[in-house]
């Protein structure tokens, strides 16, 4: 059964800005993820580069590029796009992996899905 889980609230994710890292179970591994606010909409994807498994920020929540127009993966040069996680460009070997939001009420949140779980402590 599906979930939504609270992320953070809608001003906290300015568009084009930083993102709100988060924590999810994919594949049984506690992995990290990501959600960003492009052109007014909230998007969120698996913090793994298509090309090889790494995390793809080069500063702490930074991955945009200049441009603000593309997700970047620091280490591989590939580039996605923001809304769909689909490769725009580079190594890409598919797209990034993406997680269902919803916002409402100034809140976002993350939806559980059958191969994403919240982590539990």
């Amino acid at each position: 059964m599906e979930q939504a889980i609270p992320l953070c609230n809608s001003a906290d994710l300015p568009d084009g800005g930083r993102a709100v890292p988060f924590d999810v179970v994919y594949g049984g591994q506690t992995c990290q993820a990501f959600a960003v606010r492009w052109r007014g909409a909230p998007h969120a994807y698996l913090n793994r580069c298509a090309h090889v498994a790494m995390q793809m920020d080069y500063e702490p929540n930074r991955f945009f590029d200049d441009s603000g127009e593309w997700l970047l993966c620091a280490s591989h040069g590939a580039v996605y796009r923001p809304d769909t996680g689909e490769c725009g460009g580079g190594p890409c070997r598919g797209g990034l992996v993406k997680i269902a939001l919803s916002e409402r009420d100034g809140v976002v949140r993350w939806h559980t899905a059958f191969n994403l779980q919240p982590v539990e402590f």
